[in-house]
């Protein structure tokens, strides 16, 4: 039995790093138009519309990770809703040859960007679907989110720590 190596000329050099995608999925996709056909008719002013956005990783094996973005979307007009999309959405990455210290960041602000215009592109169709004109998301700072979800890990741990 023989093993390869891809050595970049030198000799000893390992692996390159490598990101790929190996499968994109849907995991979930719900539409809710409660109120149709009534919620379809003009409006004089656009609708509130809330947008959340959540980033998850699981590990598959060493070197193959789940993650998984979920978006959601409530239009309401005033208290009533007018249409409430739903989308778990996710992608099974390999990667090789990062440090320990970039894998975090790969998979939480890299891989989620990767996932997002794929994403973007279904919440667009289904409520253009419902009857709605299509919800285009704007871009998502993901290293933004990334940070934040850092900081805010500290200092659950820190007042962890000071509980104890």
């Amino acid at each position: 039995m023989t093993t390869e190596t891809a050595t970049n000329g030198a000799a000893g050099a390992t692996e390159s790093p490598s990101l790929n995608i190996l499968a994109q999925y849907i995991k979930d996709l719900s539409f809710e138009n409660p109120g149709a056909p009534r919620s379809l008719q003009a409006r004089d002013k656009a609708p509130a519309i809330n947008i959340n956005v959540n980033v998850n990783a699981n590990p598959l094996s060493e070197t193959e990770f789940d993650v998984i973005l979920s978006l959601t979307a409530e239009a309401k007009d005033g208290d009533k809703m007018l249409f409430n999309v739903e989308l778990t959405y996710g992608g099974v990455f390999r990667i090789v040859g990062f440090p320990q210290e970039h894998m975090l960041p790969l998979l939480f602000i890299e891989c989620p960007r990767l996932l997002f215009p794929f994403a973007r592109q279904i919440v667009s169709d289904a409520t253009r679907n419902g009857g709605f004109p299509p919800l285009m998301i704007d871009p998502i700072d993901f290293a933004q989110m990334f940070t934040q979800r850092m900081a805010e890990d500290k200092v659950r741990t820190q007042v962890a720590g000071t509980a104890n």
